[in-house]
């Protein structure tokens, strides 16, 4: 087959056209399975923490409840880790990377050790799974058709699947393709092409999305924040504050990043062992912090996708004392869920820099808002160190607010970013993704070629 020589001729191809309807129908059906995945997670947690209490006589969650939950997820999770093939997906201990998709008798190991940590309440998100199992179960569709597609080619077809699962986490089909497209590192002349198949993909699932909210009424599990209050300028205090949080959101991140590190490192060595007792500590953290302050537990547990809107829009009933203890203990379990259980780190950076920001605003010269959108940032790029994507995340979900605070925005990521790197210069020690940006492009020709 003759590859074509431009991305203008890859577009005008017939062979492109046949990829993009590969890639809309590989949208329904993921974007379905992601939809069932995160309802099913809700309704795991809701029975946890809120029905089993009730079924076992109890008239409210006990205090203590968080400690057996955890500990028994932990294991849960261990064992899936151990003993089932993928060892249940690539560890967050080394941050946010794109890797390459599962197959399909690793899916059931990522499926159940993602479940045994988002149910339980282990403090990480459901995005580094979703991208696994949606890049897995595209990659399966397209076999099972018996499809005859080479490396290349199912390469775009796994990314088509990510996009779709991932395709309203974030509030936006479009924060998600960005997310995966600064993660991935593609650039250059076929950065168009190579994404278009990923992004009619997430389009088809965000509607998908909508549909199944407007026939389940469970929700869209996607990550809002309504009701903020209006932000009108940055001054030059809001500038001073901006240097403030982005090298403290450096110290902060780091301090969790090693954490984490130094957690993976045991859990490695004894996941039987070692992710119980991560789950008890987690635990642990949330009762202290339950017990401390008479807020609840979950503040402290699960990633904050859900949490964090409740948290800002209540802002004005927690204390500076309160926040700061959710920002250590919340802090704390997430480092260790870092290096022990299997998701995402994208929501609790988050919530850990809006509820540092949410604490440094009862101090003078800087309003909620402003306090949330850098400390949302700030953390983000620290934890993800991506820094296009956490100015997207941060300034995208405030709504008719975002152009007002992303100067602020801008230079507490950039003051974060740099002052993180200088901190700890080797971070750059963890594994490298598994798929070669550079050949994804490369490839893309040869893959719409194949795609018909």
């Amino acid at each position: 087959m003759t590859t074509p020589e431009s991305p203008q001729a890859l577009l005008r191809s017939g062979s492109y056209v046949r990829l993009l309807v590969l890639a809309a129908l590989l949208g329904v059906v993921v974007s379905a399975v992601a939809y069932g995945f995160l309802a099913l997670v809700s309704y795991l947690q809701q029975e946890t923490f809120t029905h089993l209490p009730h079924g076992l006589g109890f008239a409210a969650q006990p205090a203590w409840w968080p400690l057996p939950v955890l500990a028994i997820g932990g294991a849960l999770a261990a064992l899936a880790i151990r003993y089932l093939p993928g060892h249940g997906g690539p560890s967050p201990a080394g941050g946010f990377k794109l890797h390459g998709p599962p197959t399909p008798a690793q899916l059931p190991g990522v499926i159940l050790a993602a479940l045994a940590t988002l149910s339980f309440g282990a403090v990480l998100g459901p995005e580094m799974p979703l991208i696994l199992v949606g890049g897995g179960l595209a990659v399966l569709m397209v076999r099972l058709s018996r499809r005859d597609l080479p490396d290349r080619a199912i390469r775009v077809v796994a990314a088509a699947g990510s996009f779709a699962a991932i395709s309203t986490l974030l509030g936006s089909p479009l924060l998600g393709a960005f997310l995966l497209m600064e993660a991935s590192g593609l650039a250059g002349p076929m950065l168009g092409v190579v994404l278009v198949p990923g992004l009619l993909a997430a389009g088809i699932g965000s509607l998908i999305f909508i549909g199944l909210d407007n026939l389940t009424g469970l929700g869209t599990f996607s990550l809002a924040l309504p009701g903020l209050p209006h932000f009108s300028r940055p001054d030059l205090a809001e500038f001073g504050w901006a240097l403030v949080i982005g090298v403290a959101a450096a110290l902060i991140g780091s301090a969790i990043r090693w954490l984490g590190r130094l957690v993976h490192r045991y859990a490695q060595r004894q996941v039987l062992l070692a992710l119980p007792l991560a789950g008890l500590a987690v635990g642990a953290l949330a009762v202290i912090y339950a017990e401390s302050t008479g807020k609840p537990a979950s503040n402290v547990l699960f990633s904050g996708q859900s949490g964090l809107g409740p948290l800002i829009s209540h802002g004005s009933s927690y204390t500076a004392w309160a926040l700061l203890l959710l920002l250590v203990c919340k802090g704390l379990a997430y480092g260790a869920s870092l290096g022990s259980f299997r998701g995402g780190p994208v929501f609790p950076a988050m919530f850990v820099g809006a509820a540092g920001g949410m604490a440094l605003s009862h101090l003078p010269g800087l309003p909620l808002v402003a306090g949330v959108a850098m400390g949302i940032g700030a953390m983000g790029v620290v934890m993800l160190t991506l820094p296009l994507t956490s100015v997207l995340l941060a300034t995208l979900l405030l709504a008719s607010d975002e152009l007002s605070v992303m100067p602020l925005v801008i230079v507490a990521v950039v003051v974060a970013y740099v002052a993180s790197a200088r901190i700890s210069p080797a971070a750059a020690d963890s594994p490298p993704p598994e798929a070669a940006p550079a050949a994804a492009q490369a490839d893309t020709a040869g893959a719409a070629g194949k795609a018909g």
